[in-house]
């Protein structure tokens, strides 16, 4: 995720390395997977919640490329590399292990909440589940307008001059992406009315906190000025707790 902390002083946009086919094969796959783990599950597509969630959902994930592309392509297509030679070795065990994990969340979301039902929620919670999906994008557009860094991997981009910022919501604590994360792992399951599903986001919560631990090791090693950082702002993910 390399959730790494600069704001982009380019004075010039420029689109041409912006890889569109790239772009397109991964939004149209995101879509499928996403679909699929929800509704083949399920066994039937007159789901409500499934399709509120496929709506929210994809519905930032366009407008935040759109809005990448138009301001700061450089991000846009940093977020296309899932693996970098330089990624950290334990990583690249992790992401794409944490990728699967949440596939197979999504398939036993759909399953619990549709098919079997053993853990229906009332719909006040599936609303604050939407309600607190919604909040989840708008901490993500925040960290993405203020960071253009956030590689879904963790790596130093020293090609791309990384430096250390403390502006934005990296004001208030040092990982606001993973922060996101948290919000959208337990907002999920209960939009898509799973109590289980819930429990397990807390496991992938627990998760994204270790890998927020393991990445400020690399980055007060490799990133300059990020151990005076850490002094400024105590917090990793949730002000005045942790």
């Amino acid at each position: 995720m390399n959730d790494d902390y600069m704001k982009s002083s380019d004075p010039e946009v420029d689109h041409t390395h912006v890889n569109i086919k790239l772009l397109a094969v991964q939004t149209a796959g995101i879509f499928i997977v996403f679909s699929l783990a929800l509704f083949l599950p399920a066994g039937t597509i007159a789901w409500l919640a499934g399709w509120v969630f496929v709506v929210l959902f994809f519905g930032f994930y366009l407008a935040v490329s759109l809005w990448l592309f138009r301001h700061n392509p450089g991000l846009l297509q940093e977020r296309t590399h899932l693996w970098t030679s330089d990624q950290q070795g334990w990583d690249k065990v992790f992401f794409p292990l944490l990728q699967v994990f949440i596939f197979v969340w999504l398939i036993f979301i759909s399953v619990d909440a549709v098919r079997f039902r053993w853990s229906p929620l009332p719909v006040w919670l599936q609303l604050a589940g939407a309600i607190a999906l919604v909040c989840s994008f708008y901490l993500f557009f925040l960290t993405f307008r203020e960071n253009t860094f956030l590689s879904p991997v963790v790596h130093i981009q020293e090609e791309r001059g990384q430096k250390v910022i403390s502006t934005g919501p990296y004001h208030y604590v040092r990982h606001p992406m993973y922060s996101a994360m948290g919000i959208f792992f337990l907002g999920t399951p209960l939009l898509l009315g799973s109590g289980y599903g819930v429990l397990i986001g807390l496991i992938l919560v627990v998760a994204i906190a270790w890998r927020a631990v393991m990445e400020e090791r690399m980055l007060r090693e490799e990133l300059s000025g990020y151990a005076a950082y850490i002094t400024q702002v105590k917090y990793r993910l949730i002000p005045h707790v942790w």
